[in-house]
């Protein structure tokens, strides 16, 4: 079906969520509500996408740019409500030429509105030949929503807000979604006609729906999952529904092969791949674009950010982020592998090892305590623990190479830019500053000193 319009309203404040950002950048498994609807939205293909913006109408302007840069940016006025987001985006969309044909309306703190529904919304609505359609659901606790009244027909009568509801109108289970899709000759004579004679002193676009009656009938599609048109209005609705999402999103991996010992605290995002045979262990975030080998075993309280395991490689209580750990690798525990780095096959980073920038050569060991950045270090070498690269000289940061089959001693300290060749040896506790040949043995010499019977002046 051809969408001449969407838009998205995003003006609102979202005073109940009690933040200084604006509730649609607010994250939901790992993007905004805002990029979620968006992107959902815009998966129907209209001719134009257009936001509405005013509450830090900037920032929010800036973020869906991010999003899509071919979309129409209209700022609403001061005079609040949704129905003059509305009257303010096809004003300037008018600006463009005339409209013609369906325009969807949907809001934009609903994270889980999905493309399915729309795309389903949008076929019922061509098929009814409607001069409106309302998206709706059905909820076993309707509390708080707007009834959705209907004739025998199965027709629209009115939508009536919980506190204007009689007893067999709260009986009623179906809701609006503030979803909408309106043939854009209706939905341009309806909004014409708002007013805002309420107590609030806003123009609703529920009105528009009673107007719209003139033009047609004003039917209602039911979303056949509620979740999927579920709104987030304060930081409780948002764990609440953040929770349910994330229990089907860890039930859909364990019915795909991989081992969740307990979703009630394992976090999935949706760019997450997991192969089969996995085990994800409790206590773990798995975030942005990460990938999870077969049979690699993840955690316990293990944050994985854009990483990249391979298949069979343990990472256990650690923070890794722009990773990629090879095959059988051995990561952990109180690990942090900050963005860069590469590990092969069989390598081993232990416990309170930090690296960045750091190629690591297949089966190489850095087991404990150890500092490894902009670095790469060869096949088969063991750093002993305590080993640090000081690559930072207080304005540029140098790099180390550290050959294969090289074995460094417990304490070594290498002063970048420095090169140490492969079946090289250190010594325990050497500062190693210049470049080490191939075959050799490396020790720094340090005078011991030793003064007897000393103590501090303020001891004396």
């Amino acid at each position: 079906m051809a969408l001449s319009a969407a838009i998205i309203l995003a003006a609102g404040e979202g005073t109940r969520i009690r933040s200084r950002t604006p509730k649609v950048l607010h994250t939901f498994a790992g993007k905004t509500f805002l990029q979620r609807v968006m992107a959902s939205v815009g998966a129907q293909d209209p001719d134009t996408l257009a936001v509405v913006v005013h509450y830090q109408a900037d920032r929010v302007a800036a973020a869906a740019r991010s999003y899509n840069d071919q979309v129409e940016i209209v700022n609403q006025d001061d005079i609040p409500g949704t129905g003059r987001a509305v009257q303010c985006a096809m004003t300037q969309l008018a600006e463009r030429g005339e409209l013609s044909g369906p325009v969807l309306i949907a809001a934009s703190d609903m994270p889980l509105l999905d493309a399915g529904t729309l795309h389903d919304l949008l076929g019922f609505h061509e098929a009814s030949g409607n001069g409106a359609t309302v998206l709706t659901t059905i909820l076993d606790d309707p509390t708080g929503y707007g009834r959705i009244i209907r004739d025998r027909e199965g027709n629209v009568l009115r939508i009536v807000e919980q506190k204007d509801a009689n007893r067999s109108e709260l009986a009623v289970q179906e809701v609006n979604t503030s979803v909408y899709v309106f043939e854009a000759a209706v939905l341009a004579r309806s909004i014409a006609g708002l007013k805002s004679n309420n107590a609030q002193g806003e123009f609703y676009l529920t009105d528009a729906l009673e107007m719209a009656k003139a033009d047609g009938n004003v039917g209602a599609f039911a979303a056949p999952d509620p979740l999927t048109v579920e709104g987030v209005n304060d930081r409780v609705q948002l764990s609440e529904l953040s929770k349910a999402y994330n229990r089907r999103i860890c039930e859909r991996w364990m019915r795909d092969g991989v081992t969740i010992l307990d979703p009630a605290t394992t976090w999935i995002e949706d760019d997450v791949q997991i192969a089969r045979d996995a085990t994800i262990l409790p206590g773990s975030f798995l975030q942005g674009r990460t990938v999870i080998g077969e049979g690699a075993v993840v955690g316990p309280y293990t944050t994985l950010i854009d990483a990249v395991v391979d298949a069979g490689a343990t990472v256990e209580r650690s923070r890794v982020q722009g990773t990629h750990i090879g095959a059988d690798a051995t990561i952990g525990p109180w690990t942090y592998l900050r963005p860069g780095n590469e590990l092969g096959t069989g390598t081993k980073a232990g416990a309170f090892v930090e690296m960045k920038n750091a190629h690591i050569g297949n089966g190489t060991k850095v087991p404990h305590l150890s500092y490894v950045g902009d670095a790469d270090l060869g096949e088969h070498t063991n750093i002993g623990g305590g080993t640090i690269t000081a690559n930072y000289d207080g304005m540029h940061k140098h790099h180390t190479h550290i050959g294969s089959n090289v074995h460094i001693g417990a304490g070594n300290l290498f002063v970048a830019p420095v090169e140490v060749g492969d079946n090289v040896t250190s010594g325990a506790g050497s500062v190693i500053r210049h470049a080490v040949p191939d075959d050799a043995m490396v020790y720094s010499e340090n005078t011991q000193h030793v003064v007897e019977g000393w103590k501090p002046a303020w001891e004396r």
